[in-house]
């Protein structure tokens, strides 16, 4: 199979770049987890390629091209797809730049926020792969319309251990929390902070959260790994509701796990 015969249409992209589109993409190469499940979700005969790490739906059987921040560019381009989607921040510059290059298209998305995830979401289905807005996303619209809670408890959230990194400001994760009624306390760390800062123990109970939610990716917290570091109450979370955008948002919305 080739790439498709339909005239591109040009587009620009989350960060303005002019990207060529074919209208609709049949073939069509995710380089984000969150995007994976959801072009899957949609369309899945379109998906062709997809990373190691792009773990749902559980059954996906695509060719794997690496990792996000390592993909084997040889094999993408192979494929021949219409389209590669991408993150600016779980993707390289330099990986998106070489696919150009080699005259791969590239749609690059930028999300920081719910809001951002879901306009994101909306131009790539419409825009860049020409198939219009899907059901489930229209339906993850409905379900987050909703107004911000109060807080309800402070938190912090360890994406990593040895060295530990917390969730920080201007985050997906961070903005998707507060929505749910939680305060990350990690959230207003002053001007030039990390979104991601690597913090000692001492001080992120220093900091006051009332509880330390430890998801299952993309470090791997257990009952036996992760909660004997603290002090402070713990509470083992799932890491995909958390961090991804797409159809995870759908039981994000109303799992008790989640919130406060």
């Amino acid at each position: 199979m080739t790439r498709s015969d339909v005239p591109p249409r040009p587009s620009r992209d989350d960060l303005g770049a002019l990207v060529d589109v074919p209208a609709p993409a049949r073939r069509v190469v995710s380089l984000v987890p969150s995007l994976t499940e959801a072009i899957a979700r949609t369309r899945p005969d379109a998906l062709v390629g997809a990373t190691d790490w792009c773990t749902h739906p559980a059954d996906l059987d695509v060719a794997r091209v690496r990792g996000t921040k390592n993909p084997d560019l040889a094999a993408i381009r192979a494929l021949e797809p219409d389209l590669v989607v991408c993150n600016r921040e779980e993707n390289r510059e330099l990986d998106v730049r070489r696919l150009r290059d080699a005259g791969v298209p590239v749609w690059v998305s930028v999300i920081e926020t719910l809001p951002q995830a879901l306009t994101a979401m909306e131009r790539i289905f419409d825009e860049a792969l020409g198939w219009g807005v899907p059901a489930w996303l229209e339906e993850v619209e409905r379900r987050w319309d909703r107004p911000v809670p109060p807080v309800a408890a402070r938190v912090a959230m360890p994406i990593w251990r040895d060295p530990w990194m917390v969730v920080g400001r201007h985050t997906f994760t961070d903005d998707l929390l507060r929505r749910l009624g939680w305060q990350n306390v990690y959230a207003d760390g002053g001007p030039g902070a990390d979104r991601y800062p690597t913090v000692t123990v001492a001080d992120l109970e220093a900091a006051g959260p009332d509880v330390v939610l430890l998801p299952d990716e993309p470090y791997v917290f257990t009952a036996e790994d992760g909660p004997e570091a603290f002090d402070v109450p713990t509470r083992l979370v799932s890491g995909r509701l958390l961090t991804w955008y797409g159809p995870s948002l759908l039981a994000a919305a109303d799992d008790p796990t989640l919130r406060p």
